[in-house]
């Protein structure tokens, strides 16, 4: 509205010759140039308070700046183009009093809530990491905050800007040519195509490349506390097929830190064998097929299919296997287990899961095909359990086996996702048909015959049907953004947050409002795995216990099992970080 706040370009005054319509087109703007949308920068500071509401998991200070400054853009670009566009359909704006009056009293609203939500943020970020069991944060995080916020503001208002002097160069040479409206229309067709090739040609792959090279040297370094094992019953050991520098660095620190036969002894009091851990890198063989047969012979050189069970693990995006939940396996066992994996790439989930998604579900088939024809091949009684295993991208590998046809005519025993990601056709499909009365993050389906999801540790036993022998069971947190995330949170308020009960570790203060919410979930996925366990992307070992326990059904297990075991792994999993610290200070 001309009159209350600064627009684009400085008006003329009244008296002044107004120079032609084409002339004011050849007049680019300036890139750099110090003035501002005054409706936009009135929404924009709306969008700011809006962005500092609590999300899913507590927030760094950068990025927080972050969240706020892409909201303040998204808010700036609203305000803008709708102020642009009332001028340009000629829409007759306040005048008199009228102006001071509501530009005076959207300053005075806008300015009251986002006052109030800068002087509760520290507070209300302080609940979430309360709830977390973690550090309080300090007000003296704001400098960072503020920090941050202005130099991404800076860029993406630098960016936009620069783009739109693009588009103005092109329509103007255009219009040498042609009639303008036809010059406008032709150019942003032509530039919206070539913007977008080269953001999907060049940039998104671009992106991938580098992370992929980047984190490919990252594999070759290992992790505090690893050592060369000299287990035979090991990949990378002596007699192994593969080399223990091949397995990678995730792979390596699963073959090296994974229970020994006197570890389990130590809980067990004795009779416990040493598991049988079996891994190839992605450097371990050229193809996937040889990879996956490579696998198959460790698997029977090891002695695995003596095992009483085996459990095939999808890796997540770098080829980890969570201790939390394979370590559980061993000690459940006494060490009569065999477990394996196979990695597919070298970058982190938060990228996988955009980039990796069909090599993900290629690897996890071609892993299970190999063991599978091997193993029902093998007499009925005299065969191991076989289970399926996958944390956060893993899991969406586990899907793909679960939904193959390979298992209809010998199923497998059952499975454990953990983590799953909002990328996971099978999980969001069962989630939105689940029983009528329960909750998106902790769906019941089918009364919980085969599939059962678990939020909280007695959670597995709210289905009334009867479980069958084959269990499946997704482990997951309501306050996990890798699970929660959605693209259509961008309009759609989602169920887990829209008047059903709400998961008990996300904030009752956290609310939906378009735009903002899937910016600030989004930016909450990187920080996913750095939160305590039980909460967010991180999975302890009590939750994976009583999980494995549920789906194997071990004979005479009671619940005290289940607190003595759990206890103990919690215990050893304090000392053992640590140590770590200790070893990487």
């Amino acid at each position: 509205m001309p009159g209350t706040m600064l627009d684009e370009e400085p008006s003329a005054p009244a008296s002044a010759a107004r120079p032609p319509r084409r002339a004011l087109r050849e007049i680019p703007p300036r890139v750099f140039e110090p003035t501002f949308s005054g409706v936009g920068l009135v929404i924009g500071a709306y969008f700011i308070a809006l962005s500092l509401l609590p999300s899913l998991l507590p927030r760094l200070p950068a990025v927080q700046g972050i969240a706020s400054a892409v909201s303040f853009m998204i808010g700036y670009g609203i305000g803008a183009a709708g102020h642009a566009a009332w001028n340009y359909l000629q829409i007759p704006n306040l005048r008199g009093r009228w102006v001071h009056l509501v530009s005076g009293l959207m300053l005075a609203v806008v300015g009251v809530l986002t006052g109030l939500a800068i002087w509760q943020w520290v507070g209300w970020q302080n609940e979430i990491r309360d709830l977390f069991g973690m550090s309080e944060l300090s007000p003296t995080a704001w400098p960072i905050v503020i920090g941050v916020g202005l130099l991404t503001t800076a860029a993406i208002l630098t960016g936009a800007r620069a783009l739109r002097l693009l588009f103005r160069t092109a329509y103007r040479w255009l219009d040498k040519w042609m009639p303008h409206r036809l010059a406008v229309a032709i150019g942003t067709i032509v530039l919206l195509v070539v913007l977008n090739l080269a953001f999907s040609g060049l940039l998104v792959r671009g992106f991938f490349a580098a992370s992929n090279a980047g984190f490919s040297v990252v594999d070759t370094h290992d992790r505090p506390g690893v050592e060369e094992t000299e287990s035979e019953l090991r990949s990378g050991g002596p007699g192994s097929l593969v080399s223990w520098e091949d397995l990678g660095r995730q792979g390596r620190y699963f073959i090296s830190t994974g229970p020994s036969a006197d570890d389990l002894d130590d809980y067990w009091g004795g009779g416990s064998l040493e598991p049988i851990r079996v891994y190839v890198g992605l450097r371990s063989a050229d193809t996937l097929e040889d990879r996956a047969d490579l696998l198959l012979q460790e698997l029977i050189r090891t002695g695995a299919f003596d095992r009483q069970a085996i459990v095939l693990g999808t890796v997540t995006g770098t080829g980890y296997l969570d201790p939390n939940s394979v370590d559980t396996l061993d000690y459940l066992y006494q060490g009569d287990i065999a477990i394996a994996g196979v990695q597919y790439s070298y970058l982190p989930s938060w990228i996988s899961v955009l980039a990796d998604q069909e090599i993900t579900a290629e690897t996890s088939r071609a892993v299970f095909r190999a063991v599978y024809v091997y193993w029902s091949t093998l007499p009925e009684d005299e065969r191991p359990e076989l289970y399926l295993y996958g944390l956060s991208l893993g899991s969406y590998g586990v899907e793909s086996v679960l939904s193959s046809p390979d298992i209809l005519n010998e199923p497998i025993d059952g499975a454990l996702m953990a983590g799953p990601t909002f990328v996971n056709p099978t999980h969001t499909e069962l989630t939105a048909a689940r029983d009528e009365g329960s909750t998106a993050w902790l769906p019941i389906v089918g009364e919980g015959r085969t599939v059962r999801f678990m939020a909280g540790l007695d959670s597995l036993d709210e289905p009334t049907g009867t479980w069958g022998d084959t269990r499946v069971v997704y482990l997951q947190h309501g306050s996990d953004p890798v699970g929660m995330f959605s693209p259509t949170l961008t309009w759609s308020e989602p169920d887990w947050l829209a008047g059903e009960e709400r998961a008990p570790d996300v904030s009752p203060r956290m609310d939906w409002f378009p735009l903002v919410t899937v910016w600030q979930v989004l930016l909450d996925m990187p920080t996913a795995g750095s939160v305590p366990d039980g909460y967010g992307h991180m999975y302890s070992h009590t939750e994976n216990l009583i999980a494995w326990v549920a789906i194997t059904q071990p004979d005479g297990w009671t619940d005290a099992d289940t607190d003595a075991l759990a206890a103990y792994l919690e215990e050893r999993a304090e000392e053992q970080e640590s140590l770590v610290a200790r070893l990487d200070s």
